[in-house]
């Protein structure tokens, strides 16, 4: 024979109580959840807040006030009368180490003695140059108006400058006449001829006294 089951131990038949008990618990618990108090949170709105704003004063730096100087005093308006009998001495020296019974030596100028210029030593520069007659231009004129273009320099078509140095002697007249540097073609020789028949030049000075002073001087040859 099959065992059977009993009724008691049969769950199929109270499947349909155990179901209706879970609802029931749902509702509850449900309805207890909506049943129970709640706590609103206040909502702060920060526009609507008063706030109380405290303006920073400016406090102004203050300083001791000085005292104003003191006036400056009255001058006295008391004049002294000198008597014009009184003589006064002009040079009057006071010296501070000396004692009533020390005599006190004369002043003496220093004089400083000029120095002796050498007749023989010659200057290239000096204070005041020497000069031609009439100056630059009067120089010049005589150039050209005594210089004679050698035939030999110009039938070989030879022009340039000749540079001639010479001495201006004490008394203004030229000596030591010498080409430094020359073309040829017979315009050296030219050059130093027309130098030597120069006039008197005004001679240079050194410490205002005449002295020999060496010029150099350019002459051209320009064919026209």
């Amino acid at each position: 024979m099959e065992p059977k089951k009993s009724k008691k131990a049969d769950l199929e038949s109270k499947k349909s109580l155990f179901f209706q008990t879970g609802i029931v618990l749902a509702l509850l618990a449900v309805f207890f959840a909506f049943d129970l108090k709640q706590y609103e949170r206040p909502e702060f709105d920060l526009g609507t807040l008063d706030l109380d704003i405290i303006e920073e004063e400016d406090i102004p730096i203050t300083r001791p006030e000085e005292p104003p100087p003191p006036p400056p005093p009255e001058a006295s308006q008391e004049l002294i009368i000198v008597d014009d009998d009184v003589d006064i001495d002009d040079e009057f020296i006071i010296d501070a180490e000396a004692d009533l019974y020390e005599e006190i030596p004369e002043y003496e100028p220093v004089i400083v003695e000029e120095e002796e210029v050498e007749e023989d030593y010659v200057f290239t520069i000096v204070e005041d140059n020497p000069e031609f007659p009439g100056g630059q231009e009067a120089m010049q004129k005589f150039l050209r108006d005594n210089i004679r273009y050698p035939t030999m320099a110009r039938e070989a078509g030879i022009q340039g400058t000749v540079f001639v140095t010479f001495v201006v002697e004490r008394d203004g007249s030229i000596s030591n006449v010498e080409v430094v540097r020359g073309i040829g073609g017979g315009c050296d020789q030219e050059a130093v001829r027309v130098v030597k028949t120069m006039p008197t030049w005004k001679p240079g000075k050194q410490r205002g006294q005449p002295v020999r002073v060496q010029f150099n001087l350019p002459v051209r040859f320009m064919l026209n």
